[in-house]
């Protein structure tokens, strides 16, 4: 799949490689991920739950086999995958007022999921759920959370609109404290946390945020109140003679914004840095063929995807969308190369077969932006200028559609951003832009230490934390298990496959390798599992800790690479995956767990 056709004239590879390093270093700032503040003060309330009352009850004082710590994907195909293995007593805490992490949180209009329903929607074979449509939106995404939970019964011991604020390892019970902020005190025998690499929002450090009088929210935390519509995409017509300004341009944005703009009296778009737009091709599912798929597609489908979205080679895309389209284009690249006399298969000609391949990809896309805004100038501001994979890959079919109304201005800020808020509006390029309503698209932060991640600290044996654990950076045995933290699991892609591209792939391995573990501790009835500090030694030797494409730091300023700033050596350690890649490391943790031995966990008994 591809933007437009190839282009015709040659690329000059090198001045676009000047073009690329000429628009990053506009966009390098000292203050890396510094630019960002946390929701405090005015903005406090963006940490709160606005779709669900909390209802008061009493506390809680039990005890479970395994408390899974976020409801999110993680929590609920770990849960789910526990249930199978025959683990009945199994408690979701999660602080919203449902299941479906990102997906209960998410309801701004647009919003989609850009990964592929067939291989993003965890457990559709399990459940029998047939999706809508390539690309479902977030409603259903929602509704298939719920689906998981009602079927696998894990609502019934759930503690919802509930925080964690203390989880400590007590030795003599061999049990974990879990304690609430609703004053729940219970005991857990496994504790499998899944609080995601991206929940917390953020927010921009510009000066003057806390001066604006009109109205303002997080996308995260979308105002129909105010805007009108729904989550489903009904006109907002709340906006209909509002004056509404929306920082940032990012793959969330690039969903909400054609809703503002058929909705809003007047929509200014203010931008850094444009993304990526590629074709989405969105269409209906049909029921009749999806019957006919065999047990057992659905990891077909991911393996084939994983595959060849890391460069492998598969005879057929089944998945065929922006993410497998560039690494065909680099394998296609490397069979011409090789087929050629006396070629060799070097790390310098994969190198060029990339860099070629993503040119070519990228000079497309930038085509693509011609052929569409019918505003010259508007048109050149709207075009990226750097390598795909530098931020997420967009893909919608109304974004840079919605530019062509007269109501929709794109205020670009030739990568400088806003300059200032104050009370009337923004000020950007030396102009004052007069609003009603301010919107925030700068997402989430990513990936931030556990502890914030989480709202809490963990305390393992000895009385030692997990942020002691890992001052110098993350330290696992396949990015589960930490050695001095019996009984825990960590449930999310670092220092395993790290697959961006298809989070719920990751998530899914891990939930059912957790259910292997605490299943045959409860079949042999060990009451502590362990990884062993060699083992968890030997796994970090496994890794490779470079930053690799999504660190590059001749990319633009984005999440993917540190907003343009030398990584530390715990940085690496953070962000490391397995040393195979993907591909390997889906493999590697199949046959570790379909081997029964659990090489490297030590199992104590009573």
């Amino acid at each position: 799949m591809t933007a437009t056709s190839t282009p015709a004239d040659p690329i000059d590879h090198e001045a676009l490689r000047a073009k690329y390093r000429e628009e990053r270093d506009k966009r390098l700032r000292p203050d890396g991920n510094d630019q960002y503040r946390e929701p405090t003060g005015r903005f406090a309330h963006l940490l709160d739950d606005p779709y669900t009352p909390r209802v008061e009850r009493d506390p809680v004082h039990d005890h479970v086999t395994v408390a899974l710590i976020g409801g999110g994907f993680a929590g609920l195909t770990t849960g789910a995958r526990l249930k199978e293995a025959g683990v009945e007593s199994v408690r979701i805490i999660e602080g919203g007022g449902d299941v479906g992490g990102v997906w209960y949180w998410n309801r701004y209009p647009g919003a989609m999921c850009d990964t592929a329903a067939m291989i993003y929607l965890p457990m559709l074979e399990e459940t029998g759920h047939v999706p809508s449509a390539k690309y479902t939106p977030a409603p259903e995404n929602f509704a298939h959370a719920r689906r998981i939970a009602t079927q696998y019964d894990l609502y019934d011991r759930a503690l919802l609109s509930t925080k964690v604020t203390a989880l400590e390892w007590d030795d003599a019970a061999s049990t974990w404290i879990v304690r609430t902020d609703r004053g729940d005190e219970f005991t857990a025998q496994f504790v499998a946390m899944g609080t995601g690499p991206l929940q917390r929002p953020k927010l921009p450090g510009i000066d003057g945020i806390e001066d604006f009088a009109g109205h303002t929210f997080h996308t995260s935390r979308w105002d129909y109140e105010y805007t009108g519509g729904d989550p489903s995409g009904a006109p907002m017509e709340g906006l209909a003679d509002k004056r509404v300004g929306i920082i940032g341009t990012g793959a969330t944005a690039v969903q909400c914004i054609p809703h503002l703009a058929a909705t809003a009296g007047e929509l200014y778009v203010f931008q850094r840095t444009p993304s990526s737009i590629d074709v989405r091709n969105n269409h209906p599912i049909d029921p009749e063929w999806f019957a006919t798929l065999e047990p057992g597609w659905q990891k077909r489908w991911q393996e084939n995807f994983t595959i060849l979205q890391t460069g492998g080679f598969t005879d057929e895309d089944l998945v065929e969308d922006g993410w497998t389209d560039i690494s065909q284009r680099i394998r296609d690249r490397v069979v011409a190369e090789l087929a050629k006399e006396g070629a060799e298969l070097t790390p310098e000609l994969i190198a060029r077969a990339f860099e070629d391949s993503d040119d070519e990809k990228m000079t497309e896309i930038r085509a693509r932006v011609d052929e569409v805004v019918t505003d010259p100038a508007t048109a050149a501001d709207l075009k990226p200028w750097y390598r795909q994979l530098c931020k997420r890959p967009c893909f919608h079919d109304e974004y840079l559609q919605a530019f062509n109304r007269p109501n929709a201005h794109l205020v670009d800020t030739d990568g400088k951003g806003v300059e200032r808020i104050d009370e009337t509006g923004v000020w950007a390029g030396g102009e004052h832009y007069e609003l009603d309503c301010l919107i925030f698209a700068s997402g989430f932060e990513f990936g931030p230490d556990i502890t914030r991640r989480s709202g809490f600290d963990t305390v393992g044996r000895d009385g030692e934390t997990l942020a002691d654990h890992w001052s110098d950076g993350m330290r696992t045995l396949h990015g589960i298990h930490v050695h001095g933290f019996p009984n825990l699991f960590i449930i999310g892609i670092t220092q395993a496959a790290n697959l961006i591209s298809n989070i719920t792939h990751n998530l899914s391995e891990a939930g059912a390798t957790i259910a292997a573990v605490v299943g045959h501790a409860v079949e042999t009835g060990a009451a502590e599992v362990e990884v062993t500090a060699e083992a968890e030694e030997a796994w970090l030797a496994q890794l490779d800790s470079s930053t690799g494409l999504f660190g590059n730091l001749d990319c633009t300023p984005g999440y993917y690479n540190n907003e343009g700033q030398p990584f530390s050596e715990r940085d690496r350690l953070n962000g490391a995956r397995y040393a195979g890649g993907p591909v390997a490391y889906f493999e590697h943790i199949d046959r570790w767990r379909r081997a029964g031995t659990f090489d490297g966990l030590a199992f104590r008994p009573a």
